[in-house]
């Protein structure tokens, strides 16, 4: 490994196993480096690893593309993804899922599903249904059966990871359509029922498993669900009498004691009670409720297919099981004896003999007595109460094994297996490697099941290195593979292997732990796996492949030993309860001195492995590595030691050595290139392909240990860094040499800038002083300027004050004067005005009065009136039926509505009035104010004039001191009195102020009174218009019903004969799928208006039913003709529609009460919609069926339609009348003339109208679905951008101002094709614009839709170059619908509003200064908080280098999306497509031009057909 200065490395660390770390010097042979938390360490170089200080934010995906792949590198990129909740992680083939502890509902939709379903692995972000959907496809393509391997440690989240599997499987296989089961439900509620009855709560998990699963899904050749099987191992028998806290006993005790009244009918209480449960101080779950649990496993029971009697006899074996954990023992009076304790110890006895339904006091001899059978006959031998205790234990232990045994089979036989099926997918979900401080045989057991899967899982891992290898055709016949056969060959190898051992030793009754422990330390003790522990001579320890584990064998000879007790099977065999006794069938009588049969559980568990592993060598296995990420089981929280240990322990660092002993490091040559290209600048600026360019590299830098493959050079491990280290020294070089020539620019600069500083200094001092001496003389000057006139404004300013005291004497006393003359005559005006207004408003009141009155009386009366006409109308309603009532009921509505408008318009008047006198009155008050303030201007002129006179009296009199005097203190007071007139002068000016101001609001008030006007009239057109839509609706109705109730009323029995047609809601129920009618059966004119001669009486009834069949023949050929042939368009009209309904109309098809000729439109149109080519034939019919649509729809009429709109309009008066006037005719409206003719249609008309539209509907569905799967294809490859060629020896710049605007490439140019050809055929055929609008803007969503998904599915679009690129196809896309102008694009550009969004937040730089809110508000406003999450966590420039948005708008939006996680509405991040038809058939009535059909011309295909010379005629 090659360090340097600066080289980023990991290095050791006691608490988080691994962190950041830089040298920054070397010290002999030790490297001295600064830790990310700033302290200073020496460390050898050989204890390092190296990092990738350009790793992605949000890591990798997949960690076989890490720089680095190496222990610390896997650990910091699975905590960098867990910070943004990416839980899943590949490495190759494998999946690591890590706990979240939180609920991610969005990640298992089933929109997601759909997503996952079909999908190339490793094309979408990591997810467990990706794995499931692999092993899916691979079973369907290769016909191989596969298996999911899934492990972890307790806590990891294995069972639940398996139950989404199944639930996947479940979702792409379903079950066989031949199978009334329902397999996947039974399959899925198993496992509460078997989480019930083998979980328990642990130290480390609320609901671990405590047996292993192997679940077989069985698929039928259609790959359906065709059955299932369940395998258990290595049950965990002796948590049913032994518990440590703060665990728990299995689940279905506790649920059963807080069952209520069943729990009572056994005599069961509170778990604290019994003392198979008391072991623990832990009686309930956190969020769990017992009570509830149990509701859930008896549902679990029903669906499974376990009766009520069997549900009965379970829940009574369980409390069987509880009361005798509570018996007791105490020593007897013989020797060695031993006797049921106390009263309650006998009633929990009595209670267990009860519930097993057997003798009390055979039950109480099998638990203190043991039978040995010699020669004589049996001896009885007493059993003390240690004994007597273990043999209640084993008797409960040996009921709840069999117990358990007998779900599973029971679950097994319900579900079914298909023994037919040759495809299956097995999901093996079993216990991870475990190490505790206390170790004992359950650990054994699991961990040696845990060494055989891990040397299939490196089978596998060396597998798939290898098939890599030949894939890139590389040479990797020397890599060697490291096996753990010889830790198996320890285990399991006989005679002399632990199990081998451990078996001899249970079979002697006088071995102890202490003889085993030396006799397997005199076997094996030099085998280099197991180790003496150093503190017990009886424990040893075994190197394992995820450590060194050791093991107590305290206790391994007991629970090695499964002895079969013959008097406890006989007990339970003699069991009333046929449940009990079918527990323990009679076995043949054996010949034996012990009633004890050993058993082996080592032996059996490996046999099961061994059986196991068989299996899955005969599957193509597939693995799932659970990881729990803390003890705590609390999200976000990553415990480094924690992870690094179950890492180690799911073989996951097994694998990363297995790939450390090959080529670690791949790089496609793009990659390579692109990142040490800077190595070699001779050989880039060469023209050379990708993969010389990297062999020209490597073989200049003296590289040997490398291979170059198909796509990827491969690099053994520690090349990348020596790479790396080169890579960072030209960089330092061309760093320094960037510095050196900064500093000489800046020195250069400062130089310059220090001279012009100097000269510029200079210059400022000379002015300076220039300035000084100048503004001397200046300031010399003006000061005698300034005394000379200063001396004459003192003067001046003397005689100016005593001339205004004179004049200002003059101005007070005649204002006083003028304002006394001016309060009279305003108090005189003021009463005046008073006494108008009070008078005004006491006649204003009384009229107000009486006219109220007036109102109140004759409202009165008219009620009265109403109420005599509203019995007389009820009665004429009752007797005119339901309808005529619907009628009279909307033209009541229409007068009330007019008698408003009316009223609104008087409000209105009366409003305006009221406005006007207002603001007439207050131009009047303005008026007079104004008098009044010219009034007092008048004064004070006058006043002035005045002051004149007296300032001439005043000079007159300034020659007497007395009087000058006294006028002195009269002018002080007048001074006085001028102010006060002074503030008497600005109150009127603020009272003319006010008054101007509320004269601007009257006006506003006004404007906005007329702009309500404005909005009324509005609204009352707006309703005008709603109610000429209603009358026309109405009328439809009306005439449709009318129809139908003289269908209805004049039905015969020969209605149920198959010529005639079938009731309205039977034709229209099926859609376009008509049943065939017996086209015999003729269509009937109507009643003719002239008498028809009748024929000759030589002609036979037989001969006039043969011509109008012949005739009937001829017509349903020329239509089938029109409808087979293309005939093309005229003027833009569809001839075709336009023939067909001048045939029909001529035939009086329209008119005839029984006709077959509409089904027979119907069924060529479907005929010919199978038969023809799609794209040309479906814009074809569009176009003509909507133009028949509308000549029906605007032509006919329903019988007796036209005559009651008609009397209605007349018959209206008043308001009423007066508006109906305009409406006239409905047909008028949508652009018909009074004088068109129209034709009464019968019933068959409106049936075939009706179908008419629904197959308009569908021939617009079929156009849109077709368009969504060509499309499909393209977009695919539309969202990634492709690799970019080198240009110029492969230079790039990687400025954003140099940026090179690339074009959208092909993919694009065939989005853009096939829009264009789309448009051409739509145009080419005359499809209205109306539904070529409707199919833009669907095809523009669905863009929309599958670009934005992929985008937030797949993190290498989630790039900056892949915004650029989309951006430029959205690009390309716009100027399409600009060209294609809005008559056909319709809104089709805001259809790709999230894309555009979400392509816009990609290609912004300066992400991290962007707020959460900015975001929200100005550049995502569309997207949710999930979509913008999802986004700025899968981002990663491969550009600029640049990084995604802050941590703290992460965090903001994480806690936003913590809260709202409940809310099921918007969990999902993903878009769905709407699949609705998106017009209505008025949208179609009032959007399509009208057709005139009677200046069509006849085609030639149909102008030589006699049947047809009436359109020749015409």
């Amino acid at each position: 490994m090659s360090l340097r200065k600066g080289s980023k490395v990991w290095v050791q660390d006691r608490d988080s196993a691994w962190i950041a770390a830089e040298v920054t010097d070397f010290v002999g042979k030790q490297v001295q480096l600064l830790t990310e938390f700033n302290k200073k360490v020496l460390v050898l170089p050989e204890k390092l690893f190296l990092r990738d200080e350009e790793a992605d934010h949000g890591g990798v995906d997949d960690m076989t593309k890490l720089t680095y792949l190496n222990e610390p590198g896997v650990l910091d990129n699975l905590k960098r993804r867990y910070a943004l909740n990416e839980i899943y992680t590949y490495t190759g083939s494998i999946l690591i899922a890590v706990n979240p502890f939180t609920k991610l509902p969005h990640l298992y939709n089933v929109h997601m599903m759909e997503q996952y379903r079909g999908a190339p692995f490793g094309e979408l972000s990591p997810h467990v249904f990706a794995v499931a959907d692999a092993s899916y496809r691979a079973m369907m393509s290769d016909s191989q059966s596969q298996s999911i391997l899934v492990s972890g440690e307790s806590g990891a989240g294995k069972t639940e990871t398996t139950k989404l599997i199944m639930q996947y499987l479940t979702f792409v296989g379903g079950r066989a359509a031949s199978d009334d089961r329902t397999v996947e439900q039974q399959v899925l509620e198993s496992n509460p029922l078997l989480e019930a009855f083998g979980n328990a709560r642990t130290s480390r998990n609320d609901n671990s498993s405590r047996f292993g699963k192997f679940v077989e899904i069985q698929f039928d050749k259609n790959g359906r669900i065709s059955g299932a099987a369940i395998r258990t191992y290595l049950l965990e028998r002796s948590r049913v009498v032994q518990i440590t806290d703060p665990e728990r006993n299995y689940h279905c005790f506790y649920q059963l004691c807080a069952s209520g009244r069943v729990a009572d009918s056994y005599k069961l209480a509170h778990p604290s009670n019994f003392h198979y449960l008391n072991q623990s101080s832990v009686y309930e779950l956190d969020g769990i409720s017992s009570a509830e649990e149990y509701m859930r496993t008896r549902r679990a029971m029903d669906i499974v297919g376990i009766s009520h009697e069997e549900q009965e006899a379970i829940f009574r074996t369980l409390a069987a099981i509880l009361h005798l954990g509570n018996v007791e023992f105490a020593p007897g009076k013989e020797h060695d004896s031993s006797v049921v304790k106390d009263q309650n110890s006998n009633f929990h006895l009595q209670m267990a003999a009860n519930l097993f339904m057997c003798d009390l006091n055979l039950l109480i001899a099998t638990l203190s007595t043991r039978s040995i059978q010699t020669r004589e006959g049996n001896i009885v031998k007493a059993l003390d109460c240690n004994a007597a205790v273990a043999s209640r234990d084993t008797l409960a232990k040996t009921v709840y094994a069999r117990l358990f045994d007998w779900l599973v089979e029971k679950i097994n036989r319900s579900v079914g297996q298909d023994v037919n099926s040759r495809m299956q997918i097995g999901v093996l979900d079993i216990y991870g490697f475990e190490c505790f401080r206390q170790n004992s045989f359950e650990q054994f057991c699991i961990n040696f099941a845990n060494e055989k899967l891990q040397q299939h899982f490196n089978e596998h891992v060396f597998k798939m290195e290898q098939e890599e290898y030949r894939k890139e055709e590389i040479n990797w016949s020397y890599i060697e593979f490291i096996d753990n056969q010889d830790v198996l060959d320890l285990i399991e190898k006989k005679p002399i292997g632990i199990i081998g051992l451990l078996d001899e030793a249970c079979m002697f009754p006088k071995s102890t732990h202490e003889t085993f422990s030396n006799k397997l330390f005199r076997n094996c003790g030099s085998h280099p796996r197991l180790d003496k522990a150093k503190f017990c001579e009886t424990d040893f320890t075994l190197s394992h492949y995820a450590g060194k584990v050791t093991y107590q064998t305290d206790t391994f000879l007991d629970k090695n030993r499964d002895y079969i007790v013959v008097e406890h099977h006989n007990l339970l065999s003699s069991s009333k309860c046929s449940f009990v006794s079918g527990l323990f069938p009679s076995v043949a009588e054996e010949t034996s001195r012990s009633s004890y049969k050993f058993s082996s559980v080592a032996s059996r568990f490996k046999q099961q492995l061994q059986a196991l592993m068989e299996t899955l060598s005969a599957t193509e296995p597939h693995y799932i590595r659970c990881v729990k990420p803390n003890s705590l089981n609390r999200p976000q929280k990553f415990e480094n030691q924690s992870i690094l240990h179950q890492l180690r322990c799911g073989g996951v660092l097994e694998a990363v050595r297995i790939s450390l002993a090959g080529y670690p490091t791949r790089k496609t040559y793009h990659e390579f290139v692109d990142r040490f290209g800077l190595l070699a600048m001779e050989i880039m600026e060469g023209s050379y392909d990708e993969k010389s360019m990297t062999e020209k590299i490597l073989r200049k830098l003296k590289l040997e240990n490398f291979q170059l493959g198909k796509t990827k050079v491969f690099l053994r491990a520690g090349q990348i860094g020596i790479l790396d280290s080169q890579r960072a020294e030209v960089l330092d070089v061309a760093a320094k040499h960037i510095q050196g020539r900064l500093k000489t620019f800046i020195a250069c600069r400062e130089f310059i800038a220090n001279r012009t500083s100097a000269i510029s200094l200079q210059a400022y001092c000379r002015g300076h002083l220039a300035r000084k001496t100048y503004a001397a003389i200046r300031e010399a000057t003006a000061a005698i300027i300034i005394q000379k006139y200063g001396r004459r404004w003192l003067l001046k300013h003397a005689y100016m004050q005593l001339r205004s005291s004179a004049m200002l004497m003059q101005a007070c006393i005649h204002g006083f004067l003028t304002r006394q003359r001016f309060l009279c005559r305003k108090r005189n005006r003021a009463a005046t005005i008073i006494q108008s207004q009070w008078r005004m408003r006491k006649v204003r009141a009384a009229y107000s009065h009486r006219q109220s009155n007036i109102i109140a009386i004759q409202c009165l009366w008219r009620r009265k009136l109403a109420r005599r006409e509203l019995r007389k109308l009820k009665k004429e309603a009752n007797e005119a039926g339901a309808l005529r009532l619907a009628k009279t009921k909307l033209e009541r509505q229409l007068d009330d509505l007019t008698w408003r408008l009316q009223l609104e318009k008087r409000l209105r008047v009366s409003n305006e009035e009221v406005k006007g006198v207002e603001i007439a009155k207050l131009q009047k008050t303005v008026q007079s104010l104004s008098l009044e303030l010219d009034a007092a201007k008048l004064a004070t002129v006058n006043e002035c004039n005045k002051n004149a006179v007296l300032q001439n009296q005043l000079i007159l009199s300034m020659k007497e001191k007395t009087s000058l005097e006294r006028e002195l203190t009269t002018l002080a007071d007048l001074r006085n009195e001028n102010a006060v007139l002074k503030n008497s002068l600005n109150t009127f000016q603020a009272k003319n102020l006010a008054l101007e101001r509320d004269l601007v609001k009257a006006k506003q008030d006004t404007d906005d009174t007329v702009k309500k006007l404005r909005e009324v009239e509005q609204t009352c057109s707006q309703l005008q218009k709603d109610l000429r839509s209603l009358e026309e609706k109405l009328s439809n109705l009306d005439g449709e019903n009318l129809v139908l109730r003289q269908k209805t009323l004049t039905s015969t029995p020969k209605s149920n004969l198959p010529g005639f047609p079938k009731p309205f809601m039977d034709k229209f129920s099926g859609a376009l799928s008509l049943p065939s009618i017996d086209q015999r059966s003729a269509f009937e004119s109507p009643t003719p208006t002239k008498i028809i001669q009748p024929p000759s009486q030589g002609q036979s009834d037989s001969r006039r039913a043969k011509l109008t069949l012949e005739k009937h023949q001829e017509n349903y050929e020329i239509l089938s003709r029109c409808i087979r042939e293309n005939l093309g368009f005229k003027d833009g009209k569809p001839v075709a529609a336009c023939v067909i309904y001048k045939c029909l109309l001529n035939w009086h098809a329209f008119e005839t009460e029984r006709t077959a000729i509409f089904d027979h439109i119907i069924e060529e149109i479907n005929t010919v919609l199978k038969v023809e080519d799609e794209n040309s034939i479906l814009p074809y019919w569009l176009s003509n069926a909507s133009a028949l649509l509308c000549l029906l729809q605007r032509n006919i009429r329903s019988n007796g339609f036209l005559s009651a709109s008609s009397k209605r309009s007349a018959g209206s008066t008043g308001l009423n009348g007066r508006i109906a006037q305009g409406l006239k005719s409905p047909f008028k409206y949508i652009g018909y003339e009074d004088g068109l003719s129209h034709t009464e249609a019968r019933y068959p008309a409106i049936l075939f109208k009706q179908q008419l539209t629904a197959c308009v509907e569908k021939i617009f569905g079929l156009i849109r679905d077709n368009l969504k799967k060509e499309i499909s294809p393209l977009l695919g490859l539309c969202i990634q951008a492709p690799k970019i060629q080198r240009v110029h020896g492969g230079k790039s710049s990687r400025s954003p101002g140099n940026a090179p605007q690339q074009s959208p490439g092909s993919q694009w140019d065939s989005i853009i094709k096939f829009l264009d050809s789309l448009m051409n055929r739509l145009r080419s055929n005359h499809v209205p614009s109306f539904f070529i609008r409707k199919l833009a803007t669907q095809v523009f969503s669905f863009i929309n839709i599958s670009l934005f998904n992929s985008l937030l599915l797949r993190r290498e679009c989630c790039t900056f170059t892949n915004g650029e690129y989309v951006k430029s196809g959205l690009a390309e896309l716009e100027k399409w619908i600009v060209n294609a102008k809005d008559e056909f694009a319709g809104t089709s550009w805001h259809e790709l509003n999230y894309i555009r969004q979400a392509v816009g937040f990609l290609v912004i730089h300066q992400k991290r200064k962007k707020s959460l809110e900015e975001i929200r508000q100005d550049l995502c406003p569309a997207l949710t908080v999930r979509q913008i999450y999802r986004i700025s966590t899968m981002y990663w420039d491969d550009k600029y280098g640049t990084q995604s948005v802050s941590n703290e708008a992460i965090s903001e939006m994480r806690e936003i999306l913590n809260k709202d996680s409940q809310n099921l509405t918007s969990n999902s991040f993903l878009l769905d497509d709407d699949l609705s038809i998106p017009f209505s058939t008025e949208d179609i009535y009032m959007a399509i031009p009208a057709i005139d059909p009677s200046d069509m011309e006849v085609p030639p295909v149909l102008s030589k057909n006699p049947s047809v010379q009436f359109l020749l005629s015409k």
